[in-house]
């Protein structure tokens, strides 16, 4: 079964790695290594080009315009030199942490994702030169122009309203809780999975705070406590709703099996809170999508007049 990779939009992923254009690719045909573009001294090949369009054409399902390709690419080096500038520069390891992040939200393993990209002729070095120069660019926008992009709340609230709906908020609940795992390791059998699921029942009837929760599995080997979060009503789904509701404040909910191990939530606090009725949260989100968009248009438009950008063999 072919596995179909999500469309990339900003700003969303966060994201990259070395150009695969300058990599000297053993066996590649000699023509793969041309120079198309120079970009402030940096080239783009036959290859990149290649390589990038094999990817949108997975990512999108649609065939792809080479210069459209060109434009994205440079687009790519304009950002990467100016992330420079600015000191942002995401390591090897913030992208493979990116790539990772990716294949667990496709519920796939690395290799599954490495592979699903072979097999359509893609390298994953494309992929993680895309995603780093999407994860400098989100830093840089958001970085410094982060007044410009506040969305006020009253500007939100005229836009609701306009709609006719004049209900802002609703009553709902606000959870204070903390993720525990027991680690199980890949490969590890059933039988090693189901012990310690027992574990995690034993641990349940042991804990009954936040703080006996954080003492026991601060010490306790192969398990981790993961910081405090905070989410409302609105942030959760129902099913995940309703198992903290019938949760004790300071125990533990069910453990589940996922890729990390055996999973469980100690409950901290639950108390009533208001909270943004959908319609309001969605029409902040677009607003800041709409501010978001025009303010790095124009801010890659003037870095791309000031870039040397030179064609070659076209």
């Amino acid at each position: 079964m072919t596995t179909r990779l999500p469309v990339f939009r900003l700003p969303l992923f966060v994201l990259g790695a070395v150009l695969a254009s300058v990599l000297v690719l053993a066996g590649a045909p000699a023509h793969a290594q041309n120079i198309v573009v120079m970009v402030n001294g940096d080239p783009i090949t036959d290859f990149d080009i290649e390589q990038r369009s094999k990817l949108e054409t997975l990512t999108t399902q649609k065939p792809q315009n080479r210069q459209d390709i060109i434009n994205t690419l440079i687009d790519d080096k304009i950002k990467l030199k100016e992330g420079k500038k600015y000191g942002v520069d995401p390591t090897a390891s913030d992208v493979n942490g990116s790539y990772e992040g990716m294949a667990q939200r496709m519920r796939i393993s690395i290799d599954q994702l490495s592979k699903s990209l072979e097999t359509k002729g893609v390298r994953p070095e494309a992929l993680k030169n895309r995603m780093k120069a999407e994860m400098v660019w989100t830093s840089l926008v958001r970085g410094r122009f982060k007044e410009k992009l506040i969305v006020g709340e009253k500007d939100v609230a005229d836009k609701v309203r306009e709609g006719g709906d004049e209900k802002l908020q609703i009553e709902g609940t606000e959870y204070k809780m903390q993720p525990i795992v027991l680690i199980v390791p890949r490969g590890s059998s059933a039988a090693f999975q189901e012990t310690r699921m027992k574990e995690a029942e034993q641990y349940r009837s042991r804990v009954g705070s936040c703080e006996e929760a954080n003492s026991l599995f601060r010490s306790t080997p192969n398990a981790t406590i993961r910081d405090t979060v905070t989410k409302t009503t609105a942030d959760l789904p129902e099913a995940l709703r309703k198992v903290l509701d019938d949760t004790a404040i300071g125990h533990l909910t069910a453990p589940e099996v996922t890729k990390a191990g055996i999973e469980m939530v100690v409950l901290c606090a639950r108390k009533p809170t208001t909270i943004d009725t959908p319609k309001k949260r969605e029409i902040r989100e677009k607003m800041y999508t709409e501010k978001y968009e025009k303010t790095q248009r124009a801010y890659l438009d003037e870095l791309r007049k000031a870039a040397m950008i030179e064609y070659r063999n076209r």
